[in-house]
């Protein structure tokens, strides 16, 4: 018996493993829909990164008394200018070719060189560009010059530096682009223009490079022309600081007057109680926060306006410091935490009640179990099942944060961050921002799955 009883826990513990490992299988490509998903999304809806650039580039011709002409594109754009923005947001590719660029599984071109060329020593060139009947460019950009040269014969091109040594060992690639495919593509972008410049034919040097989601690169704001990574870190310390003191506080209060609830039901405590708590619930966390400022802030002036410290708040001693953060905690905290004290502490009161009522609390009573034994030891435990399905949320306390409350405070946290990029259609801080809370979200559920089969024995792997 003991033997079977060791192989019938090496099999659960087998099933325990496969469960959670097909569940963390399942994370890559959920991901994978989710962000491709948003990612279609941004690159079709209107009022993009580009229509804002054009938008602003439009504003300042006509404050500045310029109109456009044949040589430029729209918003009073160049055509170059346009091709550099195309390639900064990834909109010189199909929508398949940019998602992978940013998940980092194919290849950016990055360091362009471009050189325009319509003459050959003393010989014109007319028509389009003959990459065959060329031996040798010279490529200026991004602060370099670059020689393309053909390797004898072969029809290969080597990229070589001013010193005229191979550049970059070799890894520079080059395109040459005609100018029948030049103007095609400036005329599509400019379909209502009618007629597009003429252009030489021009040979492009560049180098690829794998930079995305899965090397830690999700690219720079477009409006702010920051790292996206940089500007989620600096915001996750103030989600996890708000998060930690909302669990911390709900937990504590909502368990224990829930229990107290189930225990006095029908009392003068569980109806005051039930009345407090729906009250809170009902006023929406911004509005509350609004009130909060104009009474306690405004008029009687007890706690801060906005922000999260004070100016000056590097050059105060430990104890100032504290002071001044818990200061301007107080107001935030309690909009965070007044909209979740009902749902927690119902829910806790609820399926204590429905356990007291259940046949093995009362059996165990009948055998002599105590009250407090009853329901600490039994019931309990239990209630706290459904509970716990939740806990692996937790999670999300490194995103976590409401927009509309950060608003109302002028609090600069994850969630205000979230908005703001929406707002401004900054496009790398969505997908970034988006890529970190669903990532978190699926592992929060994963964690949730293994709290519920540690609380609850009946949950069975096979």
């Amino acid at each position: 018996m003991p033997a079977r009883a060791g192989y019938h826990q090496w099999d659960i513990c087998i099933c325990v493993k496969s469960y959670f490992l097909r569940r963390l299988l399942l994370l890559p490509p959920t991901l994978v829909g989710i962000t491709l998903v948003v990612f279609i999304i941004t690159r079709f809806v209107p009022g993009g990164p580009m229509e804002r650039m054009l938008q602003e580039a439009s504003r300042g011709a006509d404050q500045g008394g310029k109109r456009s002409s044949t040589s430029q594109g729209q918003g009073g754009l160049s055509e170059e200018q346009l091709e550099e923005l195309e390639e900064q947001f990834g909109l010189n590719q199909n929508v398949w070719v940019a998602y992978g660029q940013w998940l980092g599984i194919a290849p950016r071109e990055v360091n362009l060189s471009k050189s325009e060329f319509s003459e050959r020593g003393d010989e014109k060139m007319g028509g389009d560009f003959d990459a065959a009947s060329t031996t040798e460019l010279v490529l200026r950009g991004d602060g370099r010059s670059l020689r393309v040269k053909r390797e004898g014969d072969s029809g290969l091109w080597a990229v070589f530096a001013e010193t005229g040594q191979p550049a970059a060992s070799g890894d520079w690639k080059v395109r040459f682009e005609s100018t029948v495919a030049r103007q095609e593509r400036f005329a599509k972008r400019n379909a209502d223009k009618g007629v597009a410049p003429d252009y030489a034919p021009r040979a492009v040097a560049y180098q690829t490079r794998l930079s995305g989601l899965l090397q830690g690169d999700l690219g720079r704001s477009t409006v702010y022309n920051d790292p996206v990574s940089e500007m989620i870190l600096a915001r996750m310390p103030i989600a996890l600081y708000f998060g930690i003191l909302t669990a911390i506080i709900t937990y504590a209060v909502c368990l224990p007057l829930g229990v107290v609830k189930a225990l006095k039901h029908r009392t003068f405590i569980d109806s005051a109680s039930s009345v407090l708590i729906f009250i809170g619930y009902s006023i929406p966390g911004f509005a509350l926060g609004a009130i909060l400022l104009v009474h306690f802030g405004a008029r009687m002036n007890l706690f801060p306006l906005f922000g999260l410290t004070r100016p000056d708040f590097d050059q105060l001693d430990v104890f100032a410091k504290i002071k001044d953060l818990a200061q301007h905690t107080v107001l935030p905290l309690v909009c965070y935490i007044v909209g979740s004290f009902a749902m927690l502490t119902m829910m806790t009161k609820n399926n204590l009640m429905d356990n007291l009522a259940a046949d093995y609390v009362r059996t165990a009573v009948a055998k002599g179990a105590g009250f407090r034994q009853a329901v600490f030891g039994h019931a309990f435990r239990n209630s706290m099942i459904p509970i716990a399905t939740s806990l692996g949320d937790l999670v999300t306390l490194f995103i976590g944060g409401s927009m509309l409350i950060e608003t109302v405070f002028d609090i600069q946290g994850f969630g205000l961050l979230q908005y703001q990029s929406v707002i401004a259609r900054d496009i790398p801080v969505i997908m970034g921002t988006l890529a970190i809370a669903a990532l978190l979200m699926l592992v929060g559920h994963i964690i949730s799955d293994l709290i519920v089969a540690m609380v609850d024995p009946r949950i069975k792997f096979e």
